[in-house]
């Protein structure tokens, strides 16, 4: 029998489509800015008609949608156009999954400026946007993250909630590292009712975490520390501390810092619960938490998307007991639990 060769022609392709990526980002920002997804939530709408909804003019609005259309977002029918079901639960104001407002921060200057001259920061080892990137003290960007990226990350603190939350009656004193819009220490108390949270972080962005607390139902049991994780004092006897996608911001000698810090304030059997990007060994699969460590490149003058074995050896310097590694689905992050 004759064996059959395959030989796979080169392409331009990938190429042509990775420099021309800005455009899939220009639309989808565009799309959620003029409220397109909201608009069509309803059934098949024609071009003309969303137009008229978004009030905008017919050619711009047919052409946004075909190229929604092209790059996945969006189905195009004879009578017009349709959501598809991805975009119908995270991209309609509507819908309780929402998750559009997320591009105030992925896409806010504050972020993208640290891209615009990646070849620098190749060079260098970390951001060229300033010393500090967005590490630099009460920087603006954390209140935008904090209120732009809560609806992405509400459903990963339910699940952490119910993963820490062995005994839903056991007092539990809760310390939440750079606690942002504060949804990982809410979603414990509200599981918990003899839950108390500290939350750490600056001053403007725990406000936005108290106004969550209080919408939630557990503003008495919220609780706020002001100031840099690596400088306030904590005070102690915590039963759990939260330091949800936090640790990658930093080189591994800060992180050993600032994990010694957390062990005095744990009791003894304490834990510490991570929340992160973390790619395996070979650093590019998964291909999200992989590629996570690009963006630390971009923006920080350290960080990185660390390892499993990298963070137990972290935890191991700074004196923990052991680690241990728990999936997050249908999340793609994962969970580091650390005993004292």
């Amino acid at each position: 029998m004759r064996k059959l060769y395959y030989i796979s022609t080169p392409s331009p392709g990938l190429f042509f489509n990775t420099v021309n990526a800005y455009q899939r980002s220009a639309a989808i920002k565009a799309a959620v800015e003029l409220n397109l997804f909201t608009a069509i939530s309803q059934g098949i709408e024609s071009s003309q008609s969303l137009a008229q909804k978004c009030q905008t003019s017919e050619r711009g609005m047919r052409i946004l949608c075909d190229y929604l259309v092209i790059i996945g977002f969006m189905t195009k029918e004879a009578e017009g156009y349709r959501l598809t079901s991805d975009s119908a639960m995270f991209l309609d104001r509507q819908s309780k999954f929402y998750m559009g407002d997320a591009i105030e921060f992925l896409l806010s200057p504050m972020i993208t400026n640290g891209f615009n001259d990646l070849t620098a920061a190749v060079l260098k080892g970390g951001t060229a946007v300033s010393s500090q990137g967005t590490l630099s003290p009460e920087h603006p960007v954390w209140v935008q993250f904090a209120k732009a990226m809560s609806p992405m990350m509400a459903n990963p603190a339910q699940l952490i909630a119910q993963l820490v939350n062995e005994n839903k009656i056991e007092p539990l004193k809760v310390l939440d590292i750079s606690a942002s819009h504060g949804l990982f220490g809410i979603a414990i108390a509200q599981h918990n009712p003899n839950a108390e949270i500290f939350g750490v972080d600056w001053a403007s962005v725990l406000e936005v975490a108290k106004e969550n607390a209080r919408i939630k139902g557990v503003g008495s049991r919220y609780h706020t520390i002001v100031g840099s994780a690596f400088e306030v004092d904590y005070s102690n006897d915590y039963d759990l501390v939260l330091l949800p996608n936090f640790l990658h911001h930093f080189d591994v000698a800060t992180c050993e810092r600032l994990l010694r810090k957390i062990k005095a304030s744990l009791v003894v059997d304490g834990r510490v619960l991570v929340f992160e990007f973390i790619p395996n060994s070979d650093r590019i699969t998964p291909p999200d938490a992989a590629a996570f460590s690009l963006v630390m490149l971009a923006t920080t003058p350290s960080g990185d998307a660390y390892t499993f074995a990298e963070y137990e050896s972290m935890f191991s310097n700074a004196g923990f007991s052991h680690c241990q590694l728990h999936s997050l689905s249908p999340t793609e992050q994962q969970v580091i639990v650390a005993y004292r």
